[in-house]
């Protein structure tokens, strides 16, 4: 297995590639990294794994039964990922390098399924905490919990099987594995909502469980696309780590900061502003919610853009290097 990104190893005499496919730390977000790092440095993870299991058998019982006594309810959540589905499709099939095989992206996925009840529990405790707070509480609680915690435990669903396998040979990698995770986390996200959605509406009037499932459907339709987008940047930057090792634990922190504070932003706008817009309704919510989606994902676009361009111009130079070789 190579030590370097191919990209690096052409143009790393000759290029700035500073965020692209080497790292060192130059701006704020970068230094913060490196102090989280230093602080953080050493925990040992597999305790959280351990916990994470009990969580995910108790919530998979929950939604496990309501499916057994509802079958549509288990065909609405899978529905309910196929946005998210999609733009994993996208970003999967996009990378010019080696596609990652789909052994790795399923263990992924599963991982990520497994490691989202650990977020929910955490996520419940919490929650009560910072509902003692007036104004403020729910946004802190969004920064300072639900984003770091999301984007941990699916960054650790990369980290604990794709990221050790040899087809994890360029740093775009990072960000495939990534859009997995978060299409593994928001899938069963989904299911527990509709889930939930769907046991509550037995005590409103004028509704029915299964309309109130099929709108919770939809809305989470929506939603999860952008677990995919917030994750796809954390991915990225621990690929960005698994090339530049001297720096790779602040590189690390550096992609979980910005896809937390991604994440924490879509969550406190989105709870924020029904409260002082004069008109917030489900359209105005999920043309909402496909806006901040589009801004994201064109902001991860041209990231990725921009690393595959440097592949290709390696790619060339690599070949061009080898037929002056052959000729000499």
């Amino acid at each position: 297995m190579r030590d370097r990104d191919p990209v690096a190893i052409v143009l790393g005499g000759t290029e700035d590639l500073y965020d692209v496919a080497e790292w060192d730390s130059r701006s704020v977000v970068d230094k913060l990294s490196v102090v989280i790092y230093a602080v953080l440095h050493g925990i040992k993870r597999y305790g959280l794994l351990a916990l994470a299991l009990l969580f995910f058998v108790a919530q998979l019982a929950f939604a496990g039964l309501l499916v057994l006594e509802e079958p549509r309810l288990g065909f609405l959540a899978a529905l309910s990922a196929v946005p998210a589905l999609l733009l994993v499709a996208y970003v999967w099939y996009d990378d010019p390098t080696r596609r990652e095989p789909i052994d790795a992206l399923a263990i992924t996925f599963v991982l990520a399924v497994l490691f989202a009840s650990f977020a929910a529990a955490v996520n419940s405790v919490f929650q009560i905490v910072f509902s003692w707070i007036p104004v403020i509480g729910m946004a802190l609680f969004f920064f300072l919990v639900v984003g770091p915690i999301e984007e941990t435990v699916k960054w650790l669903a990369i980290r604990t099987h794709a990221y050790r396998r040899d087809d994890f040979d360029a740093v775009i990698d990072g960000a495939v594995y990534g859009a997995v995770a978060g299409l593994g986390f928001a899938t069963i996200e989904n299911a527990l909502y509709i889930a939930q959605g769907y046991q509550a509406a037995a005590e409103m009037a004028g509704v029915t469980q299964i309309e109130r499932a099929v709108g919770t459907a939809t809305s989470r339709a929506f939603v999860g696309p952008g677990h995919v987008l917030y994750s796809a940047f954390a991915g990225y930057y621990l690929g960005l780590a698994k090339f530049n090792r001297e720096n790779a634990g602040p590189i690390v922190v550096k992609g979980i900061l910005i896809a937390a504070l991604i994440h924490a932003t879509y969550n406190t706008l989105v709870t924020y502003l029904p409260a002082v817009l004069p008109v917030w309704n489900l359209f105005v919510s999920l043309g909402f919610i496909l806006g901040f989606d589009l801004i994201v994902g064109y902001f991860l676009y041209r990231k990725l853009s921009r690393y595959t361009s440097y592949y290709h111009r390696a790619e060339d130079e690599s070949d061009a290097m080898g037929a002056t070789t052959e000729d000499d």
